[in-house]
Order: C-alpha cells, then structure tokens, then sequence
C-alpha cells in the first residue's frame, strides 16, 4: 500500500498544475493593452471592456484591475476582452473619441458602439448584467440554450 501513495500524490498535484496553467492561458488572451491592438480587429467577435487610467497607480484602476481578475470566466463566457489604457499621453484613438478624465471603464459591443461609460469601477456581476441585456448577447444566449438543447446544429 505504501508505494500507491506516492503515485497518488503525484497525479493529484500534476492535475492540480494543469488546472492552474489552463486557466492561467485564458487569461493572458483576456487582458491587453491598447498598444497592442487595433479595435476593429474585435468587430463582431469580442466585446471589448476599455478601462481608461491616467496612471497604473490610481486606486480606481487599481480596483477595476483586481475585480476583473477575481473571475474571469465570466468575461471569457461573454466573449469580452479587456483593453488598458494608462497611458494619456499616446492620445489613442479610443482616447481621444471618448476622453476619459482620470479613471473610466467603457464596455463597447461588438457591434463597434458604446455601450456604457462608467467613472468608477465595477464588479464582474455589474458588467455581466450590463453585457447580458444587449440584443446580440440575448440571441447568443437562447442560440447556447438551442443548441444544448439539440434543437440548432452548430
């Protein structure tokens, strides 16, 4: 009996690494910076959540920053990728159209449009709520829920 333990103990804390290297990846895809990218590559496949600083050090992106890493998850689900700006004197696009003052969290459908401008951070259950009453995020909802049910090919 006493050789089993050992291999035991192995596999558990190898699934134990996997788990967390798998959710470690998603994770680096969910969070970028706006020198990164241009927002049209996202038009019609992501929602991206803008969170506008002028510094990494304000206590407000500070916040926004953990709330957002506490689940991601939930943001992966609703295909959201979040863009950080703490830069204003780049002047990005995003920047200059929306000119946040300070601190600003701005959720964008895929569609392109603004969706919702907020001064102040806010929790995933906040965003989730906002995202899941816009119009393409309720047909994806009962396209999953059609599809579950078999009653959709996909």
């Amino acid at each position: 009996m006493r050789p089993i333990l050992p291999i035991v103990l192995a596999c558990f804390f190898a699934n134990t690494t996997a788990a967390q290297t798998a959710e470690a990846e998603p994770e680096t895809d969910l969070f970028v910076t706006m020198d990164e990218v241009d927002l049209n590559q996202f038009k019609w496949e992501k929602r991206p959540v803008v969170v506008f600083s002028d510094s990494e050090n304000n206590p407000a992106f500070i916040e926004q920053m953990q709330l957002l890493r506490e689940r991601p998850a939930e943001l992966i689900e609703r295909d959201v990728v979040v863009i950080v700006d703490t830069d204003p004197d780049a002047q990005s696009d995003l920047r200059r159209k929306l000119r946040p003052r300070e601190f600003m969290l701005v959720i964008i459908g895929k569609d392109g449009g603004v969706k919702l401008r907020k001064p102040f951070p806010w929790d995933i259950r906040e965003i989730s709520r906002s995202i899941d009453k816009m119009p393409m995020r309720q047909r994806e909802i009962r396209e999953e829920k059609d599809r579950a049910r078999g009653a959709v090919p996909g």
